[in-house]
């Protein structure tokens, strides 16, 4: 019984190793004493900042990605159940068919209140505060 064990313990053993190993190599070959200040600089895309990175950021671009990421973990719900509904109706679950319906129409519904809200008007949104 213990002898299943062992290839997940070796797996931890090398990702233990090799997360000790790329931390060690960094501060080897890292920034160390021998960095020059400028190096030390923030830059985006090999160009030097513009303006601070400390500005305050719109909120209209936090609303943005939490309706991405509320989409983005019904998809991953949704994709599941794609791949093995063709199975479960031919065993004769016809349930799981109207589940699936009830699931895209609550996301149409949390959609369109979106849409209706305004979550998705940026050219309105782009100027104002």
């Amino acid at each position: 019984m213990t002898a299943q064990y062992v290839p997940v313990l070796l797996t931890f053993a090398f990702a233990a190793t090799m997360a000790v190993a790329i931390v060690g190599l960094s501060a080897l070959l890292g920034r160390g004493k021998l960095s020059h200040p400028r190096k030390l600089e923030p830059y985006e895309s090999g160009m030097l900042l513009i303006d601070s990175s400390r500005k305050r950021v719109s909120v209209k671009f936090f609303v943005v990605a939490m309706v991405f990421i509320v989409f983005d973990v019904e998809i991953a719900f949704l994709y599941p159940w794609a791949i093995t509904v063709k199975e479960l109706l031919a065993e004769g679950n016809r349930l799981v068919l109207w589940e699936g319906f009830l699931f895209l129409l609550l996301v149409a519904v949390g959609y369109v209140y979106l849409w209706r809200e305004g979550a998705f008007d940026w050219a309105r949104r782009g100027g104002e505060q």
